[in-house]
């Protein structure tokens, strides 16, 4: 497919050094410029489509002979479906404003200065990540808009996929007279040595998301001396208050459980107030287990419907990416705050409810960084948020928080501009 030469034998610490040499030139392209070259780059991926389809059913095939979960292989697969998306999400980023250079605030000082708060570049951006071929493509077109340049290292699991779709964008930068080649690269080393030395590379390397398990996480608290913004667990929850709209609920609970359990921002545990144990939550539990849903209950939820497993302490912590669902009777909106905010993981969190000031007082009070009223939880992602794609969902709150778009791969300069004042004190 590509005659581009890769360069197997560096190290990583080089590709990061090739990385940050890169970025120089990148920060300084034109909207114009960077706007042209991602239409480019969805273009050649969706020219390659046989190619591609073709590595993954490699990544696939090993995968489910490995014995690897369905969610797992599901999160692997790339449909034809799913790679119109991935290039669809690319050509969404050309249709949204760049960030380079907007100025956020400004204003005049008493001597005359005039100080301006203007949006720049990271510089290198690394992505660590599991699974999920798409990230590829949308870190490298991300990265591109707002002008940085990106170091992509995915897991062993879709090594093929992942070179694949790289494959396809270095060989169309390498065939660009202003944008570097190195302006977007793969470290093809998938080893646990190689990520450490990734993890490491704060000389080089401005911002690292790590996007996987609690595995990979972990690793990278105990080892990154580089900047993150940790992608973390999405231990997601609804909470269907007494006011809510039953069939409103209905809908939104199925939504966020069923639709695509293997995602972070899928229902996993479902609050209900003991007002609908009997007119509401039978019913509901009946149209998930009629799904596939396994119902997980605590004890007043086993008493009045006996299919429920009984729930262990693990299973309100528990991130289950299936088709599981924990369920839990509270007495009011206290105990459900108190129960999200002991056990979520600051990813997406809903409550049902018509009562709006029982709903800003949740939106209020749950420390997330995305709060959902009278809709799914499914809608946290940077595509639904007008982002085009995200880089990752940032768990924490410096400097990122939610779905990270395109102004979260920048930050702020200040620039004064003056007409010859000194400071005499």
């Amino acid at each position: 497919m590509t005659t581009v030469q890769h360069p197997t034998a560096l190290s990583v610490t080089d590709v990061c050094r090739r990385a940050r040499e890169a970025s120089y030139t990148v920060r300084e392209l034109t909207t114009e410029v960077k706007d042209r070259v991602i239409a480019e780059m969805a273009d050649a991926i969706d020219a390659a489509h046989e190619y591609l389809k073709e590595a993954n059913a490699l990544d696939v095939a090993a995968a489910r002979t490995s014995g690897a979960s369905a969610t797992l292989v599901d999160r692997l697969t790339l449909t034809d479906g799913r790679i119109a998306g991935m290039t669809r999400a690319m050509r969404t980023i050309i249709d949204l404003p760049d960030p380079v250079g907007q100025v956020v605030a400004g204003r005049t000082r008493p001597n005359g200065l005039r100080i301006e708060q203007v949006r720049e570049p990271l510089g290198v951006v690394a992505v660590i990540y599991e699974a999920r071929p798409n990230v590829t493509a949308d870190v490298a077109a991300l990265c591109l808009k707002s002008g940085n340049a990106a170091v992509l290292r995915g897991s062993s699991i879709a090594r093929h996929t992942n070179a694949a779709i790289a494959d396809v964008l270095i060989e169309l930068l390498a065939r660009q007279e202003d944008v570097p080649t190195d302006a977007v690269q793969l470290i093809r080393d998938v080893s646990r040595e190689a990520a450490l030395e990734l993890l490491k590379a704060d000389e080089y390397v401005d911002l690292l998301v790590p996007r996987g398990g609690p595995g990979l996480i972990q690793t990278v608290k105990d080892n990154a001396t580089v900047p993150t913004v940790i992608d973390g667990d999405g231990n997601c929850h609804v909470y269907v208050d007494a006011t809510a709209d039953r069939d409103m609920a209905t809908d939104i609970v199925i939504n966020g459980k069923t639709s695509r359990p293997s995602v972070c921002n899928a229902v996993e545990t479902l609050l209900v107030h003991q007002d609908l144990t009997d007119d509401w939550l039978p019913g509901v539990l009946d149209e998930l287990k009629g799904l596939g849903v396994e119902i997980r209950g605590d004890e007043t939820v086993r008493a009045m419907w006996p299919d429920a497993v009984p729930a262990q302490d693990s299973d309100w912590e528990t991130e289950y990416l299936d088709l599981v669902l924990a369920v839990k009777v509270v007495e009011n909106l206290d105990v459900a705050l108190a129960h999200i905010n002991t056990y979520g993981t600051r990813n997406a969190e809903g409550i049902v409810a018509q009562d709006i000031a029982v709903a800003q007082r949740f939106a209020r009070a749950i420390d997330s960084g995305s709060v959902f009223v009278n809709t799914s939880t499914r809608f946290s992602d940077g595509g639904e948020f007008g982002y085009g794609v995200e880089i990752g969902v940032a768990t924490q709150k410096l400097h990122a928080r939610g779905p990270m778009g395109l102004e979260s791969l920048t930050c702020v300069k200040n620039v004064v501009w003056g007409s010859g004042q000194i400071r005499v004190l």
